[in-house]
């Protein structure tokens, strides 16, 4: 039997998007959000795996390296297992080509995981801040959460306005 999962984005999601760039190089700048954390406390008691999917395309320009990518997971999954908590996988493209089937906005890497560790995803949930996360999503056959303020519809099946309203929202809807 497959078990459902709750994909995150990471930048914006996990931890906080750098304002400039949007690109988090190294670990000494990533600061990990306290309600990603509560989030995934969500996840973890109502029985769904957490998968983070995250477009980085930074290493495929040159931008910063694969070690650096790797030091920086490394790091997030220490912290969380300090916390006790954990995720089952990162999947990460680094494509610079936008048509890549693993990029997002197309659904890939949700497709990917749900292979690897029999992930159901119509039961599924991606939560990203924004579009292309939420076409992913939609894209597997999840339902979506938009997180920010971003104007316009995002196409989601459920809009947040901050991060700060997704620990409650997982609580009441998985």
């Amino acid at each position: 039997m497959s078990t459902p999962c709750v994909f995150f984005d990471r930048d914006g999601i996990v931890n906080r998007a750098p304002v400039q760039t949007r690109y988090v190089e190294r670990w000494s700048d990533f600061h990990l959000q306290p309600e990603f954390v509560e989030a995934l406390r969500v996840v973890s008691e109502k029985g769904f795996e957490a998968v983070i999917v995250t477009n980085q395309k930074g290493v495929g320009t040159g931008r910063m390296t694969q070690a650096d990518l790797t030091e920086i997971h490394d790091n997030l999954v220490k912290e969380l297992g300090r916390q006790q908590l954990g995720v089952r996988d990162i999947f990460v493209c680094t494509d610079t080509d936008e048509n890549s089937p693993r990029r997002k906005p197309n659904p890939g890497m949700l497709l990917e995981a749900a292979r690897k560790h029999a992930l159901d995803l119509k039961r599924s949930w991606m939560i990203g801040d924004n579009r292309k996360d939420v076409e992913a999503g939609r894209r597997a056959g999840c339902k979506t959460v938009f997180v920010g303020s971003e104007s316009g519809s995002s196409g989601a099946d459920y809009e947040l306005a901050s991060m700060r309203e997704l620990p409650a929202f997982l609580r009441e809807h998985l």
